[in-house]
């Protein structure tokens, strides 16, 4: 694996675009995480991808186009709203699903008949979508980590997740990611019979997507598309995590010190001192920016738990409390177990 730095450089460019056009898989960096990226037009390569991160074959992943990039050629029956939305929020982190284009595998769509499309506005992904076949290719790339763990916000992690196993032929290094947790996904494929759907939520808020479009999107239904990032159990770490309020935190740790056991903390607030601890901003923005970073930092403490300060429950903390509450799925029961001398599973 071949690592450019965060100079952007014409011809590790252009090596990335050639390495995405032989079929190699590249990493790269976007505004939200970075991401493993392949030619999403060669179903091979797609594939080379959910084998590398151990991805399931039917979780779909995101192509990303270069701005300007013509809709129509990745799908079909675009909406007006699909127009707006991108005037209003490309390059940037919203992902839109759309019904797929007949020439489009279905690779990408995890067998579905939709596409999640975006176009991401990190200087150095839109050097290489412009690069990469001319332009005019997609690139289909799901976040640079193994499946269900935490997402890469530094090339350093994505370094940390495939150094050993070569699958990947080259990271493009652009810094730390600025928005720091994946894209808002909307569903636009089925406007005429559920409006709009939010997917996932991120730092486009719903607000702002309605605003736009003069429809607020809809919470996710039963028949909804498949999309990436949104099964209960994703985002975590290997040391369990859980969330409290800060009230109860504080409790918590009192007694967990008490008991002899070890504590990661990630908090926003005043907090008596643990094994090792970050405080994060406590801003939306400011929190979702160093997450990622914070949770594969304090995995890194031989902590029997990594437990988190809840952060406020308003729109503007969706996306982070959505990423949360996945990451802590696993972990049903553990500071109860870790209090009540319970084996680890």
């Amino acid at each position: 694996m071949s690592s450019v730095s965060q100079d952007l450089d014409p011809q590790a460019i252009a090596a990335a675009a050639r390495a995405l056009e032989a079929g190699a898989l590249v990493a790269f960096p976007t505004e939200t995480v970075y991401g493993l990226g392949a030619d999403a037009e060669n179903p091979a390569a797609v594939a080379a991808i959910y084998a590398a991160k151990g991805r399931p074959q039917d979780h779909p992943v995101i192509v990303h186009l270069a701005p300007d990039a013509p809709l129509d050629y990745w799908a079909t029956d675009i909406p007006q709203e699909a127009h707006a939305l991108a005037e209003a929020f490309w390059p940037g982190p919203l992902t839109m699903i759309l019904k797929r284009a007949p020439n489009i595998p279905a690779a990408v769509s995890g067998g579905q008949d939709t596409v999640g499309l975006r176009c991401p506005s990190h200087p150095v992904a839109i050097a290489l979508l412009r690069a990469f076949k001319g332009g005019r290719g997609g690139v289909a790339a799901p976040s640079a980590n193994k499946f269900g763990a935490v997402s890469p916000t530094l090339a350093q992690h994505v370094r940390d997740e495939f150094d050993a196993d070569g699958t990947v032929a080259m990271v493009l290094d652009g810094g730390a990611s600025q928005v720091g947790i994946e894209s808002t996904i909307v569903d636009l494929s089925r406007l005429a019979t559920h409006g709009p759907v939010l997917l996932r939520p991120g730092h486009i808020s719903s607000e702002a997507i309605a605003a736009v479009i003069d429809q607020a999107p809809a919470s996710p239904d039963a028949a909804a598309p498949r999309a990436s990032g949104t099964l209960e159990s994703h985002y975590a770490p290997h040391t369990p995590v859980a969330m409290q309020d800060s009230e109860q935190l504080r409790q918590t740790l009192a007694s967990l010190a008490g008991a002899g056991r070890k504590v990661a903390l990630i908090h926003y607030s005043s907090m008596p001192p643990t094994h090792a601890a970050l405080r994060l901003p406590a801003t939306p923005d400011g929190f979702a920016h160093a997450l990622y970073a914070a949770l594969r930092a304090m995995d890194g403490h031989g902590a029997d738990v990594i437990l988190v300060e809840a952060p406020p429950s308003g729109g503007d903390w969706l996306g982070v409390n959505d990423r949360l509450r996945r990451a802590a799925h696993g972990s049903t029961g553990i500071v109860h177990g870790l209090l009540n001398q319970v084996p680890l599973a």
